[in-house]
């Protein structure tokens, strides 16, 4: 405990860097919290799929229609703008959002949760960052 003291009563200024980044960090992850988006991978996206969640796919049925992740359901944005309950009823589920490239699934994300849907994820990077990982798509 001793050797600690010193270190930090001889490095201040790495200590200070060292609190001003985990600082910044805690501000970071608080703002992206109030905000209610919570983005995540496509390995994360995977692992949530796995265990049960529902693919919210918030694309145009003709883009939908040209491919898809695995039983991913088919709920446009102007839907989800326009209706109380647009999923019906699976406010008890885990949901993630998936579009192109991963700016209007988190929009749909937030507008779920205001909704009353707790458990909403949108995938980082849409089916563009999907498909750089090399995950499969039906069409």
């Amino acid at each position: 405990m001793g050797r600690l003291a010193e270190f930090v009563t001889n490095h201040p200024l790495l200590i200070a860097g060292l609190l001003a980044s985990w600082a910044a960090l805690m501000v970071y992850e608080l703002r992206m919290k109030s905000r209610g988006l919570t983005h995540v991978s496509a390995a994360d996206a995977v692992r949530l799929i796995n265990k049960g969640a529902l693919v919210i796919d918030v694309r145009k049925s003709e883009e939908f229609q040209s491919g898809h992740i695995v039983n991913a359901r088919n709920v446009e944005l102007a839907k989800i703008q326009s209706e109380a309950d647009p999923i019906h009823k699976q406010k008890n589920k885990v949901l993630l959002t998936v579009c192109a490239n991963g700016a209007t699934s988190g929009r749909a994300a937030m507008l779920l949760r205001k909704a009353g849907y707790p458990s909403v994820f949108s995938l980082k990077g849409g089916l563009t960052g999907w498909r750089a990982e090399n995950l499969p798509i039906v069409k």
